[in-house]
């Protein structure tokens, strides 16, 4: 049985996300358990979660979801608007709620920090080259700030990122 559609397709702050995230080399979106995934072989970010709360989930319907490394992890989960998905944060996934304040830039900052930890090493080479892998055309990756909050990371995928691989 399919599941629900839990998404809006014309969302603008989905369509931003969609633009960041579509930009990595040979990165695609699906649709799975009813939100948008952006994914090479393996789930870089999602579009949408949900945190467990008593008597049931809080829903943030709003939020990337990207995969982190642990010191990463800790430090941004300080900040109040980060949170921990439901069913993926045990893997290292945390939650970013994307409203009118969200900083976009820092978003690229996470989506590529998830890309690098999952896309594989050739993928990660073309992103480091500015090609889009396989072709000529240059890929125009999201901006890094001059903030040293967060650094590029390995492109080994990290223990424990099961969720990535559905």
């Amino acid at each position: 049985m399919p599941h629900t559609r839990m998404f809006d397709e014309d969302d603008p702050t989905l369509a931003r996300l969609r633009h960041l995230a579509l930009a990595f080399p040979d990165a695609a979106e699906k649709v799975s358990h009813g939100r948008p995934t952006f994914f090479t072989t393996k789930v870089f970010a999602y579009y949408g979660g949900s945190v467990k709360r008593a008597g049931g989930h809080e829903q943030h319907d709003t939020a990337a979801i990207v995969l982190l490394d642990e010191h990463e992890r800790e430090a941004v989960l300080e900040t109040p608007r980060f949170f921990v998905p439901a069913y993926l944060g045990p893997y290292g996934w945390v939650g970013v709620d994307l409203d009118e304040a969200a900083d976009w830039d820092e978003v690229g900052e996470l989506l590529d920090t998830s890309y690098r930890l999952t896309a594989g090493p050739q993928r990660v080479a073309a992103l480091d080259a500015g090609q889009r892998a396989g072709s000529a055309e240059p890929v125009r990756p999201p901006v890094r700030s001059r903030r040293t909050r967060i650094s590029p990371s390995s492109s080994t995928s990290p223990r424990g990122t099961k969720p990535s691989q559905w």
